[in-house]
C-alpha cells in the first residue's frame, strides 16, 4: 500500500457540507477499493460491504423504511450510528439496483455518513441495467499510478518534494529522467508498481502482466450483451494492448474479418470498462475541441507498460536513451496522454488531437488541451523547432502564440517563428513535468 494522489480528492469530498453520496469509477485492478480502505483511517467507523456476498446484498433488498434499513445495516457490521465520522463503502454495487436507488435517501435523509460505492464491472452496464438517482451522488474518477506515485511508491519521496517546487533543480533532471524512463516502462498499474518497488526486478514483472490481461479477458461474458459479441470483445482485449497508442480502423481490427459495425460497438462496451479510450481528432484551432467521429480515432489504453509487454519492447525501454526512440515514438506520445489524465480525478477529463481540415494533409499535433479559453497545441517530439511542423500549421491558424513541446531535455522557455513566420512562446517541457502543465502555462501566459 503506498500513497495515491486520489486520497487528496477524497478529503475535499470529505469535508465538503453539500457531499453527495461519491460513486467511484475506474477499471479493474486501478486500486479503487484499495485508496478507499487507506482513507477510512481519516474515520472513527467503517463499514465495508461486497454486494457480491448474498448476506451483504440481502440487507438492501428487504422491503424496509430505510430508517430500518440504516439500522440493519449498522447492526449487521456491529457498530453505532453515533460514534463519530462513519464512513459507508458499498463495493460491487451493480449486483443491486435496489441499493443503488437506496443512494439518493443517503444523500437525503443521512448526510451525517460519508458513503462511497465502486464496482469492478460499474462501467459496463452503467446505461444498461441500473441507473444512479439524478443529482443525488457525485462521481470520481481513478486511473493508474501517475510518475508522482510512482516516486513515491519506490521510496523516492524527496525527489516528490523537489517535483513540486515552483521552480525544479535542473541538476536533478537526469535523475529525474531516470526515474521516469522506468515509469515509462512498466507503467502504473498498482500490482505492478508494487512489485517493482520490492525487487527492482522487469524480468518479474511478466506474471502480473498476464494476470491483468487475463482478468480482463475474464470479465468480458459479463458485460457483452450477447455471445457474439463476446466473441467480438474477446478479440478486442487480445489485441487491443499491442495496438495501443496507434490509429485504428474498425473494419478488419486486429487482423480479423469482423465487419466495422460490429468491431464499433464492441468497442463502445471496451469503452464502457475504461480498458480503452478512443480519441477522435478535431480539425479546430479554437474551443471548443470538437472531435470528429468519422475520422480515424487514436486507441488510448488503460496503461503503457500493458503495451510494452504486449508487444515485449520492454528491453528497447531499458537501453533507449530517449524513450522517444522506442516504438516510432508511439510510447512516450502514449505516457504522456496517461499522465494527462492522472493529474486530474474527474471523470469528464478527456484527451483531444488535431488534424489538419484537409482530409489528405498528414499535419497531425499530438495532444490540444483546452486550457483557459484557449486550445494549446502539445507535440511530443524531440529535435529543433524548425521539426515540429504541424504545430507550426496549427499556430498560424490559432488566435494565440502559445504550444507546449514535451520531450527528453531540460525546462526550457523560448521564443520562435513558425515556417510562416508567426512568432509564438515554445514551452519545452520535460516528461517528468506534465503533470504540471497547466502550472508552468500559467507562468508564461
Amino acid at each position: 500500500m503506498f500513497t495515491r494522489d486520489i486520497l487528496q480528492d477524497l478529503k475535499k469530498w470529505a469535508d465538503r457540507s453539500t457531499r453527495k453520496p461519491l460513486v467511484m469509477r475506474g477499471a479493474r485492478q486501478v486500486g479503487k477499493t484499495t485508496a478507499i480502505d487507506m482513507f477510512s483511517k481519516d474515520f472513527n467507523q467503517y463499514i465495508k460491504l461486497n454486494l457480491e456476498k448474498p448476506a451483504e446484498k440481502e440487507i438492501f433488498e428487504k422491503e424496509y423504511p430505510f430508517p430500518d434499513l440504516l439500522m440493519a445495516l449498522f447492526i449487521y457490521a456491529g457498530k453505532k450510528r453515533k460514534e463519530g465520522k462513519t464512513l459507508i463503502f458499498i463495493d460491487e454495487i451493480q449486483n443491486s439496483p435496489k441499493a443503488v436507488a437506496l443512494l439518493r435517501y443517503f444523500y437525503e435523509e443521512a448526510n451525517d455518513l460519508y458513503v462511497i460505492t465502486a464496482g469492478s464491472l460499474l462501467e459496463s452496464i452503467l446505461d444498461k441495467r441500473i441507473s444512479f438517482p439524478v443529482g443525488r451522488v457525485e462521481y470520481m474518477a481513478m486511473r493508474p499510478c501517475s510518475f508522482r506515485e510512482f516516486l513515491f511508491a519506490t521510496g523516492n519521496n524527496q525527489l516528490v518534494e523537489m517535483l513540486e517546487q515552483p521552480e525544479i533543480p535542473m541538476f536533478l533532471h537526469s535523475q529525474f529522467s531516470s526515474w521516469f524512463k522506468k515509469y515509462a516502462t512498466i507503467g502504473g498499474m498498482p500490482e505492478v508498481v508494487a512489485r517493482y518497488a520490492e525487487d527492482a526486478d522487469i524480468t518479474a514483472l511478466d506474471t502480473v502482466y498476464n494476470s491483468l490481461i487475463q482478468s480482463y479477458s475474464d470479465d468480458v461474458d459479463k458485460y457483452a450483451d450477447s455471445a457474439a459479441q463476446a466473441i467480438y470483445i474477446q478479440h478486442i482485449i487480445s489485441n487491443v494492448f499491442s495496438e495501443g497508442g496507434k490509429k485504428i480502423t474498425f473494419e478488419k481490427f486486429g487482423g480479423s474479418e469482423y465487419r466495422s459495425r460490429e468491431m464499433r460497438e464492441a468497442f463502445r462496451m471496451v469503452e464502457k470498462t475504461m480498458l480503452v479510450r478512443l480519441v477522435y481528432p478535431g480539425t479546430s484551432v479554437m474551443i471548443p475541441p470538437t472531435p470528429i467521429q468519422s475520422r480515424k480515432p487514436r486507441m488510448h489504453v488503460l496503461d503503457t507498460g500493458l503495451i510494452n509487454h504486449s508487444l515485449s519492447i520492454m528491453g528497447q525501454m531499458v537501453f533507449n536513451d530517449d524513450i522517444g526512440e522506442t516504438h516510432r515514438g508511439i510510447i512516450a506520445e502514449h505516457i504522456v496522454g496517461q499522465e494527462l489524465l492522472a493529474s486530474n480525478s474527474s471523470i469528464s477529463k478527456n484527451l483531444y488531437f488535431w488534424t489538419r481540415e484537409k482530409t489528405d494533409s498528414s499535419a497531425e499535433v499530438d495532444y490540444i488541451l483546452p486550457y483557459n479559453g484557449k486550445l494549446i497545441p502539445v507535440e511530443v517530439k524531440s529535435g529543433s523547432i524548425g521539426k515540429l511542423r504541424s504545430l507550426h500549421l496549427f499556430l498560424d491558424s490559432a488566435p494565440h502564440t502559445v504550444a507546449v513541446r514535451v520531450y527528453q531535455g531540460e525546462y526550457l522557455v523560448q521564443k520562435a517563428k513558425t515556417i510562416a513566420g508567426k512568432e509564438f512562446t515554445l514551452l519545452n517541457l520535460p516528461f517528468y513535468m506534465v503533470h504540471r502543465l497547466e502550472r508552468e502555462l500559467d507562468k508564461i501566459i
